[in-house]
């Protein structure tokens, strides 16, 4: 017998225990000596019963995601044949489900006649976070045992749910008493069976899903979600196979599963997803720095600035249970900052998501200060300060005089030198760039700075604090804007200056939406704050200084007040978040225009789709060829996480591999060539991406 599983028969019982570290993914070695072990306990005359179990406590995580796409996902024995195999055994067959219960895993469980868990496990089916659906019966079997509207909210929302909750919907049949009673409780739970005499395959509660809901349940769903769904295919193929769960016997409802999966697999937007998902796992690959280093211990954090993004960084550790010492320069900032994280707090005790209990030891977690020494016991020191490199490198200096040895300094800036704010320290090595991105407590990303003078110890240890707050860590490179903001720059400058060419805000942001990007440039800079990116602009300025035509318009829109959402008026008008075109913006676009010697025109969806995801796009790649990102796919995770990048089209460099490099090239060739002098400036290819292209590559990589 493989060791893949580990196979014993106690007392007129086959406990087959799962045993493919470390979430014993069903990959096809796995399928196979599940197979075997069950055929085994089957033939076998002496084994009344079976019970399949985690050997080391996990029941199992899902599908090996490695093998969707090739042949081996289907590789014999196949999951969905081999789950058909084991709802045909004549003997009991039992899941003991410990810790989790996913994809997959939850797959098998339902294949089993009946399943018990341990109290605290997980259960879901999250296929369409990559793009799928349950593919093993998961659409079929799991709406004629809990009812439609339930089953179509666990795969449509990916959402995993505790096994209380699976308790009583009747997903599960008992809940063991602890994670260490499972087995025990197992076994007492196939005897009651055997004594019983129960069947191998306990009935449906819902052997016609469709009584479960009303009539139109189904098209009601349908007309509410599919605007939310955008483009995305896979929540339109989770439906159709609950569609057929209700209109067809299980046997045909199998069958089309298998058609509806097949194309899901096929699809563009799930490459898209499982590239997504293999690049979150790549980007806390740090090349040159073993997974074992010795890390520095962070057990008190102070926050620098009780605002907006400083009160918002100071959550994300006291909700890990870390303390966390907030400061400010005066009495009234601290106590309406501190008011702020409480207020917060109390929104989520509203919506179910925090205890009142829970929210006093967060705030008991908070210490509000305006003494520089209380953070001398601090091991990591996070400044939240005025994005203005002279106030940076005071509070750096104040830092490196009261901070003990060894304790981390890192700054949120967005833009700024992290080298420059090194040097004001007697301890550059010390110091890394954290990048917070606005709403800090809620945003996923996290730009994880390193400075050319960065201890790898530092690096390090910021990566592993990172996870502990629930962020998304990505390794950047000190240059202006860093991954984000630099591609920002492009990006934002093509929209402007279609503007003036004779595009609106309204058609520019439409073209980009409507490829599914959470905004439009001028709807995010309008929520952002055109005052923010006026300064951030204005303190690069050199860079551009030999042609600042393209950011006159938001220049001027800063000049006259029209600082977006906060003021009413920005690129658009609005009445509380509702937006509206302002044809006074139009025709300012007009007026300068005329003064720069722009020629207007009509200007076409394509275009504005190429000029201002080409130069996102190329930006990236030379980032890439800069080394200031670490591998393309980091720069995926970047837009898709902090920007609105739709995570179905993989991330701007993906969906660049998709459009094909050398149309990429091409179209930024064209433009270099028909703009004018406007193309001959900043229409130049990456040189990495013509590399790229002569060489016949498809994929972004250094060569």
């Amino acid at each position: 017998m493989t060791t893949l599983v580990n196979y014993r028969v106690e007392d007129g019982l086959a406990l087959i225990g799962l045993a493919r570290p470390p979430v014993n993914a069903l990959g096809q070695p796995l399928r196979a000596a599940i197979l075997d072990a069950c055929e085994r306990a089957a033939a076998d005359a002496s084994v009344q019963a079976i019970i399949l179990h985690g050997a080391h406590g996990l029941f199992c995580a899902g599908a090996d995601i490695g093998e969707f796409g090739s042949e081996a996902s289907f590789a014999a024995p196949d999951l969905p044949n081999l789950l058909l195999r084991l709802t045909a055994l004549d003997k009991p067959l039992i899941a003991a489900i410990g810790t989790l219960a996913l994809g997959g895993g939850l797959e098998l469980a339902l294949a089993c006649g009946y399943r018990i868990s341990e109290p605290d496990a997980r259960l879901g089916l999250p296929e369409i976070n990559l793009g799928l659906l349950p593919g093993a019966g998961g659409t079929q079997r799991l709406p004629r045992l809990i009812g439609v509207e339930p089953a179509l909210d666990m795969m449509i929302s990916g959402q995993p749910i505790g096994a209380g909750r699976a308790f009583e919907l009747g997903l599960l049949d008992r809940l063991a008493s602890g994670k260490e009673s499972l087995l025990d409780d197992a076994r007492a739970f196939a005897r009651e069976l055997l004594d019983q005499r129960a069947p191998a395959q306990r009935t449906s509660r819902f052997a016609n899903p469709a009584e479960s809901v009303a009539a139109d349940f189904l098209s009601q769903f349908r007309a509410a979600n599919e605007p939310r769904w955008k483009s995305r295919l896979a929540p339109r193929l989770v439906l159709a196979a609950v569609e057929a769960a209700c209109n067809l016997p299980l046997a045909e409802g199998l069958v089309r599963e298998h058609e509806l999966f097949k194309e899901a697999e096929a699809s563009k937007q799930s490459a898209a997803l499982r590239h997504v998902f293999f690049a979150e796992r790549e980007a806390g690959r740090i090349p040159g720095i073993e997974a074992d280093i010795p890390l520095r211990r962070i057990e008190k954090v102070a926050v620098i600035g009780a605002g907006t993004m400083g009160g918002g960084i100071a959550m994300n550790f006291v909700n890990a249970g870390i303390p966390v010492a907030l400061l400010e320069q005066k009495g009234e900032a601290l106590d309406c900052g501190l008011a702020n994280i409480r207020k917060n707090y109390e929104i989520s005790v509203k919506r179910g998501k925090l205890t009142a209990a829970q929210l006093e030891q967060r705030m008991e977690l908070l210490f509000g200060t305006l003494d520089y020494a209380d953070l001398a016991d601090a091991d990591l020191v996070i400044e939240a300060v005025f994005e203005k490199l002279e106030i940076k490198q005071q509070v750096f200096r104040e830092l490196d005089r009261l901070c003990k040895p060894g304790a981390i300094l890192a700054s949120n800036t967005s833009s700024l030198d992290v080298d420059v704010i090194a040097a004001s320290t007697s301890r550059p090595q010390d110091v890394i760039g954290l990048h917070f991105f606005s709403p800090a407590n809620v945003m996923r990303l996290l730009e994880v700075v390193r400075g050319k003078a960065t201890a790898p110890d530092v690096l390090a240890t910021t990566m592993k604090i990172a996870k502990r707050i629930g962020k998304l860590p990505v390794i950047s490179g000190v240059c202006f804007g860093f991954i984000g903001n630099r591609m920002l720059e492009p990006y934002s400058r093509e929209a402007h200056r279609l503007v003036l060419e004779g595009a609106t805000p309204t058609q520019v942001d439409k073209v980009l939406t409507d490829l599914d990007l959470n905004m439009g440039v001028f709807s995010m800079l309008d929520l952002a704050g055109i005052d923010v990116n006026f300064l951030v602009r204005n303190s690069n300025r050199a860079a551009f200084a030999h042609d600042e035509s393209y950011c006159r318009l938001g220049d001027e829109l800063y000049a006259q007040g029209r600082h977006g959402q906060k003021t009413g008026r920005g690129f658009y008008l609005y009445e509380g978040r509702n937006r509206q075109e302002d044809y006074e913006v139009v025709a300012l676009a007009e007026r300068l225009a005329g003064e720069l010697h722009v020629p207007r025109r009509p200007v076409g969806d394509q275009e504005i789709h190429d000029r201002c995801l080409f130069m996102l796009i190329n930006e990236g790649i030379q980032l890439l060829d800069e080394g200031i990102a670490l591998r393309a796919s980091d720069i995926d995770l970047v837009w898709i996480n902090g920007y609105g990048f739709p995570a179905h089209l993989g991330g701007p460099l993906h969906y660049a591999e998709q459009l094909g490099l050398d149309k990429v090239l091409a179209g930024i060739q064209h433009y270099r060539r028909t703009l004018g002098g406007y193309g001959e400036m900043w229409f130049k290819p990456a040189a990495l991406l013509e590399r790229l292209v002569a060489a016949g590559r498809a994929r972004i990589e250094k060569i």
